[in-house]
């Protein structure tokens, strides 16, 4: 935004006569834009859906393997390597449908992230060739070269 608002540039009710003016008829400006919430949930929906299918999936296969501890755990003589094993499995398995789950919740989430930036604002793009920037800063030389030589000259004056 072109607007830079500090602690001691404060917002003021001048910023708004714009907005202000535009309110009643609900009117636009180079400076307005708008942000369609309904298609941009509906984006996010879609692209945390696969995410939250494979957390489901992963939550269930780690169910499984929690009651295949609880089953070793009742046979007689007890099994402590498979045990450990499976508890490993089942750990392993609620870690990654977690991840999947703050994956998707995070997409999800991205959609209420709204950026103060206008996306009509036109970009300002220097299309000056290095050959003119060269002249530039030749001609930027000689204006510097003529100052020194007046101070030069003033200098010896007073000498």
């Amino acid at each position: 935004s072109e607007l830079k608002i500090r602690k001691k540039i404060p917002l003021m009710l001048k910023h708004f006569e714009d907005f202000l003016r535009l309110l009643p008829t609900r009117g636009e400006s180079e400076l307005s834009w708008t942000v369609d919430m309904d298609e941009r949930k509906r984006l996010a929906a879609e692209e945390a859906r696969p995410l939250k299918e494979k957390s489901t999936a992963k939550s269930q296969q780690a169910a499984q393997w929690l009651q295949r501890v609880a089953d070793l755990k009742k046979v007689k003589p007890r099994d402590d390597r498979a045990i450990e094993e499976a508890e490993a499995k089942s750990k392993e398995l609620t870690r990654e449908s977690r991840e999947l789950a703050s994956k998707a919740k995070e997409i999800e989430d991205a959609v209420y992230d709204l950026k103060a930036v206008n996306p009509n604002r036109k970009a300002n793009v220097d299309d000056r060739t290095p050959e003119m920037l060269m002249d530039i800063i030749e001609a930027k030389g000689r204006e510097i070269g003529e100052a020194l030589a007046v101070l030069r000259t003033s200098e010896m004056a007073r000498s």
